[in-house]
């Protein structure tokens, strides 16, 4: 795990051990990488192959999102804190996760876009217990109008 060295408290890159497998005589590992640095993922996904290859196994890396560095300094960024502002009467908190989100994929298509991500409250993502908290949606929706208005 790598911390990020522009937003403190966030991870920048990942590797998640996904399996190991014996299959006919030979061990098969798969991992996933997940950065918010394009390069440090590919790194570590090298140093992961690396490492296992010395031990005569065969890495699979499982796709993942590619990476997105959030813009803290974004126009879009600072509309979407003015229009909270309006909204609601207090700044929002900003922040920044590790996971992968399609802004990354986006950015590959088109690499000049200026883009946030935003949404309801979800909780226990990608597990049986994820669950959205449906009084945030609404929330949500009038800022969205409001951010696109603007």
């Amino acid at each position: 795990m790598e911390w990020s060295k522009e937003i403190d408290g966030m991870v920048e890159t990942s590797t998640n051990l996904a399996s190991v497998k014996m299959i006919d005589n030979e061990i098969l590992v798969t991992t996933s990488q997940r950065s918010s640095v394009e390069s440090a993922r590919d790194n570590i996904a090298n140093m992961v192959e690396s490492v296992f290859g010395l031990a005569g196994a065969r890495v699979k890396h499982s796709d993942g999102y590619p990476g997105w560095e959030p813009d803290m300094n974004s126009p879009v960024l600072k509309v979407a804190v003015d229009t909270y502002e309006q909204l609601f009467g207090q700044k929002p908190e900003v922040k920044a996760i590790h996971a992968g989100l399609e802004c990354g994929l986006f950015l590959q298509k088109y690499p000049d876009t200026d883009m946030i991500s935003i949404g309801p409250t979800i909780k226990g993502a990608h597990s049986p217990d994820e669950r959205l908290h449906i009084e945030t949606v609404r929330k949500f929706w009038d800022h969205l109008l409001l951010i696109l208005k603007s």
